[in-house]
């Protein structure tokens, strides 16, 4: 993973995204329309990211042998400034919406490249810094059979033939 700043902003490239739920869905730990994933962070990353004030959370492990897990929680919204979502398939970039995102939540990844924004905020003399996801370009792992016919046209997205016309 490398990371780079530019604004303010974090670039995680080739990342690995746990948690995920691009939906929104009511989960135990999530209430209904909460859209959010974690990115896990290695140790240099981690270290560099908790100096500048993000919530990196550390979670030891759960097994003798097993390494700590460390991530960070990034929000997904679409209020105010939406994030750029793209999903990268060998039939080209398809930009995804907040109808369309939750597909992300069932995909397998072959690479995530994302853009962290910074959201600093002070409640009751606490501060903190969140992040909000700016840009993401996940490239679909395909199967055989997803590249096999990858150039048969959607019949969903076909032209429509208005056939009322020959019965004239």
């Amino acid at each position: 993973m490398v990371a780079g700043k530019q604004e303010g902003t974090v670039l995680l490239e080739n990342a690995r995204i746990i948690f995920r739920n691009f939906a929104g869905a009511e989960k135990t730990f999530n209430p209904a329309g909460r859209r959010n994933f974690s990115v896990v962070l290695d140790e240099d990353t981690a270290k560099q990211m908790e100096a500048d004030g993000w919530n990196v959370k550390r979670r030891p492990p759960r097994e003798d042998g097993d390494d700590e897990l460390i991530h960070l929680q990034v929000t997904v919204s679409f209020k105010g400034r939406p994030p750029r979502l793209a999903m990268i398939t060998s039939r080209g970039r398809t930009m995804l919406d907040a109808d369309s995102c939750e597909l992300l939540d069932y995909a397998e990844f072959d690479q995530v490249d994302l853009i962290l924004r910074p959201y600093d905020w002070e409640v009751s003399g606490k501060t903190g810094r969140k992040a909000y996801l700016k840009s993401g370009y996940f490239n679909i792992r395909e199967d055989e059979l997803e590249l096999k016919y990858a150039d048969v046209p959607d019949a969903g997205q076909a032209p429509h033939r208005d056939y009322s016309e020959d019965d004239e």
